[in-house]
């Protein structure tokens, strides 16, 4: 199957992403995160071809700049998911955390009626794809703290204060 990538500047340094024939976010990489492979690296080996077209990248490319300039607080993009029934259903109740606030994993497995699965949310967390358009980076640990993050904490950090910042401009 075919992918076309592009990447995007983002507060939290360089953001890659790429989208499916339809348009729909296959993927989205930090480029100081902290995995070893880059994205394209990864979706090659899942068996994608990558490809590069500014006009089928231009608006998943729109709504991060958007985004990252304080003008848009929900993603309008189609989302590809990959993965069980329980990964998709929690990286759709992600989608449902407005924006500058933040959730506890267990809060979210309250939500989908599996109180104690705090950790599995984790896990599902863990394997999100589409980190800030499924905003993984507003769930937190049940004592406040900023828990884990794919791409490092320090990106949590800075993504979670780029939200409190717009919040506080008014914007």
């Amino acid at each position: 199957m075919n992918v076309y990538a592009d990447a995007v500047e983002s507060p939290a340094g360089e953001l890659a992403f790429a989208v499916d024939e339809e348009g729909a976010l296959v993927a989205l990489h930090f480029a100081e995160g902290e995995g070893g492979h880059s994205m394209e690296e990864a979706l090659e080996d899942e068996g994608f071809r990558i490809l590069h077209d500014g006009a089928r990248t231009a608006p998943a490319r729109e709504e991060l700049r958007e985004y990252y300039a304080g003008e848009r607080r929900e993603f309008g993009l189609p989302l590809s998911f990959v993965g069980s029934e329980w990964q998709k259903a929690v990286w759709m109740e992600l989608t449902r955390i407005p924006y500058g606030e933040t959730r506890s994993y267990g809060e979210i497995a309250d939500r989908l009626d599996r109180p104690g699965a705090a950790r599995a949310v984790g896990r599902a967390n863990a394997t999100n794809r589409l980190p800030v358009v499924v905003p993984c980076h507003r769930v937190i640990a049940a004592d406040g703290s900023l828990g884990g993050f794919n791409g490092g904490l320090h990106l949590k950090e800075r993504l979670l204060e780029h939200e409190r910042r717009v919040l506080g401009s008014g914007s």
